[in-house]
This record gives C-alpha cells, structure tokens and sequence, in this order.
C-alpha cells in the first residue's frame, strides 16, 4: 500500500469527500442504527487497509466456517502457512479457536527448541523467554481469577472456577472461549497491524467488556483496534477513541453518509442511542482523548457511562437539560465539574442541581490526596509518612509565596460572577447604566472579600491545614512542583498519574482504597452516585 503507514483512506463519502484518518495506535469506534450500513462501512475500510488489515470476529471462532479466508491478515491463511512451515503442527483443526490453540502449541515447541539450541551455544543457564502462550494465561487469570491453563498431552485445558477437574477447549462458555480467541489472534497480527473487531462486547459480560478489551490493547499497542459496535456503553469504555458515526448507506453510489467525531459528544441525534443505555450517565468536563478527567472518572465510577462535554458551562446545562428529559429515558444523570474558585455557596447550589463538585481546587489535586500518595508509596516501596510530609512542606510553601496572588484570584472570581447578575438588569436610559456601575463597587466589596480571604488562607498556612489548602489553591503546576513523581520513583508527573491510574484499573484492594478517597472527596462516600 501506498499509502502512508500512519493514515487510512476511509470509505468514499455521500458528499464526494475523501477522509483520510490518522491511525494513532490508538481506537477508532464505528456506531449508528441497525441498518446504517455500519458493516458494509467496515468491510470497506478492512478492504482500503490492503495488507494491514486483520480482521476478527468471535461470532464465527468456535464454528466451522463455510469458506475459509483469503485475507493475509487472517487467522486461516496464518494457520495455512504454519502447516506448511512447520511440520509438526496439527493439520486437522477446523475452526479459528482450534487453529489459534494448535499455533499456541506450536510457537511453544519451536520457542523452547531455539532455547536449547541457544543454551548449547552459549553453555549459560538463562530463563527461557516469554511465549504467546505465557500472555494468553496471563491475561486469562487476570479475566477470571482463579483460573488458569495448563496443558496435557498436546492439548490446552482449563481449570476453571465452576470446579477442580480440567476441561478441554470445548467446554469452556462462549465467554470463555471469546476470551481465548481475541487474547491469542491479538498476538499474531503483523506489526502495525489495523485490527478490525466486529461486535466487541458479543458474548462478554458487561462487567468485563472495558477491562477486558483496555488489557487487549496493552498486548499490541503498536495496532489500531477498529470496532464496530451499537453498544453504547462499550463505546464509553474507549479512552482514546475516534468515532465514526455511520447514519446511512446509499447503495447505488456505494457510498456513505458518515461523520467523523473525536470522542463521542453529545448530540440531539444521539441523545437516542445515549437514552438506550442500561446504566446511568455521568457528565465531566475535558474530552475522552486528553483529559486527566475521562481517565479517572471512567475508573472511580466505573458502574456509570461517563460522557465528556468539554466546558464546566456544558456539563452543567447538560446534566439539567437531561434529567428534564427524564420522562423520555428514565435514567439518572449528574455532572462533574472542578471547584476552581467557587464559593461554598455556589457549591451548594450545583450539588443541589446534581453537579458533584470535588472538595479539591481542580482535578490534578486528587492525584495530591493523602490516601493516594499513601497507596502509591507503598506500592513502589517507600516509606508513605516521609514522602506526605515532604510533599506537604512543598505545597505549603508554594501556596505561602502565592497566598495573596491566590485571594486576588478567588475575588475576581466572584465579582465577575456577581456583575453578571447585577448588571443583568432593565435600564431606562444610559444614566441609570451608568449610575448603576458607579456604585457596584461598594455593593460587592471587593477588598473586604479580599481581606478575609487572606486572613483565611493564613490560617490555613498556620494550622498547616493540607485538605484546605487543596481545596482552594487553583496553580497547575503544583503537581510536578512539589516533586512527588521524584519522590515515588516516576519520570515525570504523567507516568505518576498513569501509575496511579494502572492501580486503579485493578481488582485489588489498592485500587479499592484509592476510589473509596476519591469519593470521599466527592462525599458520596455511602452512595451510590
């Protein structure tokens, strides 16, 4: 292909366009009503991707398939060219999972036997390297704890949690057996390889779907997950996500009319497909590509579709407009916005309105919380009393040199909230505005806020009173400032919110304490939002 590496040509479009799409190594989402033509749609993109296509589709892996593929990308034509390279590979499998499982096998023997040819040379004792079938059991005991595979006698077998005996392949679940066959034709796409999924959440139990397909994703991070999917929860799990909304198919033209979306907003022509959802919606501020907020949000609550919006303004008249919907849908929905410099008053009032306001300046404090640098510490081996009170003593000391700049700060912010509403007002002439002007200043007071708010932020200072001090100091570079990625070990203060983020991606304990600070910070620590 032509082509370069890094771009696909989309399918022509009803207008005359052509798209070219940046594959990113990351996700692209293909969604849209049951017969948009959201197939065909893919179909051709796999076809436009030439050689780099791989195509996968659980709906046919257990089963006989009637015509086997042609495709290069396919797990036929790679199982055709390993029983011809390799002629100890089993030539009698018939469907995709059985040919995977005998090419597991096989890399296996071939892995070991290059081994100890490797030993013999070098005449050292080393442990022997990584297989695919080592990721496949690694990710499956991480899908279903407390399982595992083994082998016997040339066969894999399964010890599952229903009971202590094994079982061959053929007794697994559908679910189990999706599970094998996408975590082992994962592992031999080509490099770079745009991989196609039809129907990502078949089979798969809603409570796994995200995580399931995030730890995919991990083993090939050199390829391009392209899903086609009407499950819009699914669509919710995708982080680093292109959309492509298919709306419909013009078979005449054999053309498409499509949009292409970052992340998946929310619009009047999709607040149908949002309504059809089976779990509540949680709207935040950011995008679902770059922000901290999509990141965390999505892992704290994770039992909620989480929508970014962009704007704290968004978020908040979405959440009202969509709870005014309710009659429509029946779903509960809430936002999320930073506290930035709002007053407790306001922070009343938009907990009253179901926007839950964190009692932290803005999201990057959360990553601040005692609790988090505690878990974290622990986790990578340090000693979490020493690292908190240096980070402590860096906090308080950037938030003392800046603590008036900050009340100066927090005062604009409430007057220009309060001119707003002073000034929204009927005015019979020019002089009435201006009169009115005039005397605003002594109606808002500004330097007496002010005054109490530096008096306020020096007790802080004096009583070393941490939680406050996250809750009102707005400075983006805190984070990396106060040297906690240092501390615990990180590069830079990105690898310490991804660490922290990986733990809570987790089903672990860690993971449990560090949602239980979140919420409390949220103080919906006994709710379920």
């Amino acid at each position: 292909m032509s082509r370069h590496r890094s771009e696909i040509l989309l399918p022509p479009s009803t207008e005359g366009e052509k798209h070219l799409l940046p594959l990113h190594g990351g996700q692209i989402t293909i969604i849209g009503g049951n017969g948009a033509g959201k197939s065909r749609f893919m179909d051709e993109m796999t076809s436009l991707c030439g050689e780099r296509a791989y195509a996968l589709s659980a709906l046919s892996a257990s089963f006989p398939g009637k015509e086997e593929s042609n495709l290069k990308g396919s797990v036929d034509a790679l199982y055709r060219d390993a029983t011809q390279r390799q002629i100890y590979m089993r030539p009698d499998a018939v469907s995709q999972l059985d040919k995977l499982s005998y090419m597991l096998f096989a890399d296996e023997l071939e892995t070991l036997l290059d081994f100890k040819e490797g030993l013999n040379e070098k005449g050292a004792r080393q442990r022997p390297p990584a297989t695919r079938l080592d990721r496949v059991k690694e990710l499956w005991k991480a899908v279903f704890p407390g399982s595992r595979i083994t082998r016997d006698k040339g066969t894999l077998m399964f010890a599952t949690t229903a009971g202590n005996d094994l079982i061959p392949l053929d007794r697994l679940s559908q679910g189990e057996k999706t599970v094998l066959y996408y975590a082992s034709a994962v592992l031999y796409a080509m490099p770079e390889a745009v991989i196609f999924i039809d129907s990502p959440s078949l089979f798969l139990h809603p409570s796994i779907v995200g995580n399931f397909w995030n730890a995919i994703e991990k083993m090939r991070p050199d390829c391009t997950f392209v899903y086609n999917s009407v499950d819009v929860d699914f669509v919710q799990t995708r982080m680093n996500n292109i959309c492509i909304w298919v709306k419909s198919f013009d078979s005449a033209a054999n053309a498409w009319d499509y949009q292409v979306m970052d992340g998946v907003p929310l619009t009047e022509e999709l607040f149908v497909e949002l309504a059809g959802s089976r779990r509540p919606v949680l709207f935040i501020e950011g995008d679902s590509r770059h922000s901290i907020d999509a990141k965390l949000y999505s892992l704290v609550f994770s039992d909620w579709t989480v929508r970014p919006l962009g704007s704290c303004n968004k978020v908040i008249e979405t959440t009202r407009t969509f709870n005014d919907l309710k009659y429509m849908h029946h779903l509960r929905s809430r936002g999320i916005v930073d506290r930035d410099r709002r007053t407790d008053q306001e922070v009343d009032y938009l907990r009253r309105k179901e926007i839950m306001v964190p009692d932290v300046a803005e999201v990057e404090n959360i990553f601040l919380l005692e609790t988090v640098i505690k878990v974290m510490a622990n986790r990578r081996g340090k000693q979490p009393e020493k690292i908190i009170k240096k980070v402590k003593s860096e906090i308080l000391r950037m938030f003392r040199q800046q603590a008036d700049q900050q009340a100066l700060q927090h005062v604009r912010h409430r007057v220009k909230r309060e001119v707003e509403c002073k000034i929204d007002a009927r005015f019979t002439c020019i002089t009435a505005l201006e009169t009115h002007l005039k005397t605003l200043v002594f109606k808002l007071q500004p330097r007496k806020h002010y005054n109490e708010l530096r008096q306020s932020f020096q007790k802080m200072l004096k009583e070393e009173d941490y939680d406050g001090i996250l809750r009102v100091f707005n400075h983006k570079p805190m984070l990396p400032n106060c040297g906690i990625h240092q501390l615990l070990g990180f590069r830079t203060k990105e690898d310490y919110i991804a660490g922290v983020l990986k733990v809570l991606g987790e089903k672990s304990q860690d993971a449990d304490t560090i949602r239980r600070a979140v919420r409390h910070c949220f103080r919906v620590d006994n709710e379920t939002i």
